[in-house]
């Protein structure tokens, strides 16, 4: 096979662009115009396609570089023979401007015009509609011509909530700072990392549209501390390291086949419908570098606890290295955010919308509980849900944790298989 250098075509005047997007990966066999990776510029976002077909080498690109004519984008093995990648490559350079440039060009001439009577927008304003969930030929555009502004977008999220909750609209100036942070000292100004500012929208989202509740409460997790530290390998006689949040997970999905509507989602409360999820996938919030991602563990009702722990693993790993495929942070059951690895016990985590709740999980602590007349020591865990007070109500959320509490108790850890 032969290695071809799949580089960044000629994208017109555009310079130093952020990739915002991996479309491929190391291994995988790709098409002809199949696409790269999408870039976004201020004016629009575009997908670069190959111009070979073949099996995907080594990327050179990650989310988040910026990107130029030339770059290397990714080493490809072609399929064609080394006498057919000439003439291809002959071709290609023959041609001006090839195709890859022309569907490049057009797209972004199609991105830049008005492409609906109804809404002008850019392709930056209806990405971030389209994270909200809002369709953007309903936001009134207050530029020239009516043109739609991020702004725009987020004023009317938030009048379509106050309306929802039938409050009336109360309109408030900026506040404005008198001084600027650097007349008190030396300051220094960052970017913010790209996944920190894609969760805010729909932090935002899920803070401003969902009702938020926290029931906390402690699980008493002392049989399963026990029984997880004596796991051993059957041939080696090593001890078997599994996270205590492969159990938590165990745990949670035994509690939602019990309580359904925690499986569940309403895209528009004014429908009167819900969707009862039949699946269970777990997202686990990750702490990386770039910020907060919450991949999932897929079908977790079907897979064993060790299976899971090593999933775990895998899917921490690939989100620190930003290579977790996108759709992999979606489409979950309920999430679980843990902060017992750092510390802390109790707090108020943010609904991961389009769910309708979320497990925090704090640090587990030795205390001393009065059972039958006496005091013992005892493993606690700090727990705590908050839900989505239009689904969900206090009385059920508070018997969803008591089943929770007796998933993770006495008996439980011995019934699942490891």
């Amino acid at each position: 096979m032969k290695e071809i250098d799949i580089k960044v075509p000629n994208i017109g005047d555009f310079t130093d662009v952020e990739v915002i997007e991996v479309l491929v990966n190391e291994g995988q066999n790709i098409l002809k115009n199949d696409p790269l990776i999408t870039i976004e510029s201020d004016k629009s976002s575009v997908e670069i396609p190959s111009n070979f077909e073949g099996k995907v080498k080594s990327l050179k690109l990650n989310i988040g570089d910026k990107v130029s004519e030339g770059d290397l984008i990714l080493v490809l093995e072609s399929f064609s023979s080394e006498n057919k990648i000439k003439e291809e490559t002959r071709i290609e350079k023959k041609s001006e401007p090839t195709v890859a440039v022309k569907q490049i060009k057009e797209q972004i001439s199609t991105n830049q015009k008005k492409i609906t009577d109804i809404s002008y927008a850019s392709p930056k304003a209806r990405k971030f509609a389209r994270e909200l969930g809002v369709n953007i030929n309903e936001v009134e555009g207050s530029e020239k011509d009516g043109r739609v502004i991020e702004d725009d977008i987020k004023k009317f999220v938030s009048s379509k909530s106050v309306k929802n909750n039938q409050i009336k609209e109360v309109k408030s100036s900026k506040i404005k700072n008198e001084y600027e942070h650097a007349d008190f000292g030396k300051v220094e100004i960052k970017d913010i990392p790209r996944v920190k500012k894609l969760a805010s929208t729909y932090l935002t989202n899920s803070w401003t549209t969902i009702p938020h509740v926290t029931n906390h409460d402690e699980a008493d997790i002392t049989e399963m501390e026990n029984f997880r530290s004596s796991l051993t390998d059957n041939y080696t006689g090593e001890k078997i390291k599994i996270t205590p949040l492969a159990f938590i997970i165990k745990a949670l999905v035994n509690s939602l086949k019990k309580f359904p509507s925690f499986n569940s989602s309403i895209d528009e409360i004014e429908t009167g419908k819900m969707t009862l999820k039949k699946y269970y996938h777990i997202g686990i919030a990750v702490d990386t570098p770039n910020g907060l991602m919450v991949p999932k563990i897929r079908n977790a009702n079907n897979k064993k606890i060790s299976l899971i722990s090593k999933e775990l693993r895998e899917l921490s790993e690939l989100c620190r290295n930003l290579k977790i495929d996108k759709k992999e942070l979606f489409g979950g059951s309920m999430t679980i955010t843990s902060l017992g690895g750092i510390g802390g016990s109790f707090f108020t985590p943010i609904i991961n919308y389009p769910e309708v709740a979320i497990l925090g999980i704090g640090r587990s602590e030795k205390k001393q509980i009065h059972i039958n007349g006496k005091f013992q020591t005892r493993v606690m865990l700090p727990i705590s849900l908050s839900y989505d007070h239009r689904i969900i109500d206090g009385a059920e959320a508070a018997r969803f944790n008591n089943d929770l509490k007796e998933n993770l108790g006495k008996n439980f850890a011995y019934k699942l298989a490891v």
